[in-house]
């Protein structure tokens, strides 16, 4: 059995092709999809396993890009941490109960995945028995930052205010909270690597937020713990991160996901040659004229220029209003023209 693609570029080994998939490409663009959100909400999808990988493979078929990215949402697993969230339409994910306190903090379970995400673990394994063996599984976790910021300003924030008031003033209680999401999410990830993910990412979305010394500080130690938990390749990204690449690296990753911010080349310069990159077409370049999406999908690769270790994907999540039939030729070309471009 040939191992999948994504897991041999991760290792910076040979190819056929530079691998391809999209962020958020299982959901909110695909009309199949809208389809069984009538029907079902998000977790209610989530806690459905057939249902799950069914969502999980619609794009792979859609587009037939080379992974399968497991639906689910970043604040899946702190649900069964015993925090009650809700996911607001447009909005986000919303608490009642912020996590104000370290007697907060100290309520909070670390459970296994077993535990409180069974049907996640089922939807991996037949996900990955529905896929070619040249295509993989990408598991996810949010990243600890993302997450406990959610948990304590308790709705989406550009700000952090009350995150960063908390790191200042009470730097004990906010160790304590990355402490626990840490165990957490690395049991998490290791359970879908058990089931049969292939490669796992951390999705830390909003870490550009702060500065590389309160990166250092506060979040790198326990982002750290969660990509060392797997026996499996990793990629480790983030939005508005690109004074943050070399600090990030620096916690861990085989791969260092690169939002549409930074030139692929510069950012790839800033991760080091030793680690691959994911990136970094901009989502909203796929909302105009082809002539525009394939000029810049074109100085994505020529900024690869072909080396090992290149993943093609946007620099964050597909959005809503995309065309599926643009996803589907931006695959092709991405797969075509990397065939004999291999260095």
């Amino acid at each position: 059995m040939s191992e999948p693609l994504l897991v041999r570029a991760a290792r910076r080994e040979p190819v056929e092709h530079t691998p391809v998939w999209f962020m958020r490409q299982a959901g909110r663009s695909l009309p199949e999809y809208r389809e069984i959100r009538k029907q079902y909400g998000l977790f209610d999808v989530c806690r459905r396993p057939e249902l799950c990988a069914e969502v999980t493979l619609q794009p792979v078929r859609r587009h037939n890009v080379d992974a399968a990215v497991m639906f689910a949402d970043i604040m899946l697993p702190v649900i069964g941490m015993g925090i009650d969230v809700e996911l607001v339409e447009n909005v986000g994910p919303v608490l009642d109960q912020p996590i104000e306190t370290r007697a907060d903090v100290e309520r909070l379970r670390v459970p296994e995945p077993e535990e409180s995400v069974p049907f996640i673990l089922e939807a991996v394994r037949l996900t990955r028995g529905e896929l070619r063996d040249d295509q993989a599984v990408v598991g996810f976790c949010g990243g600890p930052f993302t997450v406990a910021g959610y948990l304590v300003e308790g709705k989406p924030t550009r700000e952090f205010v009350k995150v960063k008031t908390m790191m200042y003033r009470e730097p004990a209680t906010w160790h304590a909270l990355m402490d626990k999401l840490a165990d957490a999410f690395a049991r998490y990830v290791a359970g879908k690597v058990a089931a049969g993910a292939d490669v796992i990412q951390v999705f830390d979305s909003w870490v550009g937020a702060l500065s590389p010394a309160d990166y250092d500080e506060f979040v790198a130690p326990y982002s750290s713990r969660i990509l060392a938990a797997v026996d499996a390749p990793t990629i480790h990204f983030g939005t508005g991160t690109a004074t943050l690449l070399s600090d990030m690296a620096d916690a861990g990753g085989d791969v260092i996901g690169l939002d549409w911010r930074i030139a692929l080349d510069r950012g790839w310069a800033q991760v080091g040659e030793g680690r691959g990159v994911q990136g970094n077409l901009d989502p909203a370049v796929l909302l105009g004229p082809w002539a525009r999406v394939e000029e810049a999908a074109r100085d994505v690769l020529a900024r690869a220029g072909g080396r090992r270790g290149h993943i093609f994907n946007l620099g964050h999540g597909v959005l809503p209003d995309t065309d599926p039939g643009v996803l589907r030729r931006l695959a092709e070309l991405v797969q075509e023209s990397t065939v004999e471009a291999r260095v």
